[in-house]
């Protein structure tokens, strides 16, 4: 009997047809990770082996839509890690401090998600008086059009799990940038005019632009070593010169990559691009 996934060839049959026939990328990812999304699905639908699993897959669509989702769970929050966004409030002031003050400051959160740590940036920009908020252009990119389209409606609703009410304390009287309706929450329009979304592959494609601040936080823990390198080379390619980069607090740059980021807050991942980073 094989002792792990990785060892099952009826899993990497498994993994090809994911990857050929649904199209999403599972070679960017770490197999334990796939391995844990999968497996779920199984004993969700009493599937023991991985082989009946293809074959209950190509011949269930609703599983197929059941199996894309739970591969692309997107765990976010507002203000997550309260003390980076602190952080982040001190790079703002920096780049408004920059240059000439009708100068765009552009930002990118990657791997947005549902579009939170987005306007999270936008409301942290409101909320600072040493910010002006007019100059904020922020670009929020995520692979799956669902959940983009999740993030331009700035709706999200409060439930057991998702408690939005306690996600957004870190800002302070949060009713200026968000409407509540019982369990329903909507970001004003405000906030949500400072943001743009569009479908972005990391992996594959170039960068929208330049940015002063580019934020990607908790997605390298679910993709694997290759993956990660070209991330952080898009990542690197799209910051300007003196420009931040942020990380999720538990992730860390490949070694491969370092020379291109210099440390600014290392315990909370923020990090300028270095001078000595190849074309700067």
């Amino acid at each position: 009997m094989p002792s792990s996934a990785t060892d099952d060839p009826a899993f990497g049959r498994l993994l090809d047809y994911i990857e050929d026939s649904l199209r999403f990328q599972t070679s960017s990812y770490n197999d334990a990770y796939l391995d844990r999304r999968i497996s779920a699905r199984m004993r969700r639908r009493r599937v023991d082996d991985y082989g009946s699993y293809h074959d209950l897959l190509t011949d269930d669509e609703d599983e197929q839509q059941a199996l894309l989702d739970a591969l692309s769970v997107n765990v976010t929050s507002f203000f997550r890690n309260p003390e980076v966004w602190e952080a982040l409030r001190e790079v703002l002031r920096d780049l408004s401090s920059r240059g000439n003050r009708h100068d765009p400051i552009k930002i990118w959160s990657a791997a947005c998600s549902d579009g939170r740590e987005a306007y999270s940036l936008a409301m942290l920009a409101h909320d600072d008086d040493r910010v002006d908020e007019r100059r904020i252009e922020i670009v929020g990119t995520d692979i799956k059009r669902e959940i983009l389209r999740a993030a331009r409606a700035g709706e999200y609703r409060a439930s057991e799990t998702n408690d939005v009410a306690e996600q957004l304390d870190p800002i302070g009287r949060w009713e200026r940038f968000v409407d509540r309706d019982d369990d329903s929450f909507r970001v004003k329009d405000a906030v949500t005019d400072m943001v743009s979304f569009e479908r972005r592959d990391l992996i594959r494609e170039e960068p929208p632009g330049t940015f002063d601040l580019v934020v990607c936080r908790n997605l390298f823990i679910y993709i694997n070593a290759e993956s990660k390198r070209a991330v952080f080379e898009t990542l690197g390619s799209a910051m300007k010169p003196d420009g931040y980069l942020t990380i999720g607090m538990t992730e860390t740059i490949p070694p491969t990559c370092r020379q291109q980021f210099d440390p600014v807050e290392k315990r909370l991942r923020i990090y300028r691009a270095s001078d000595t980073a190849v074309g700067r």
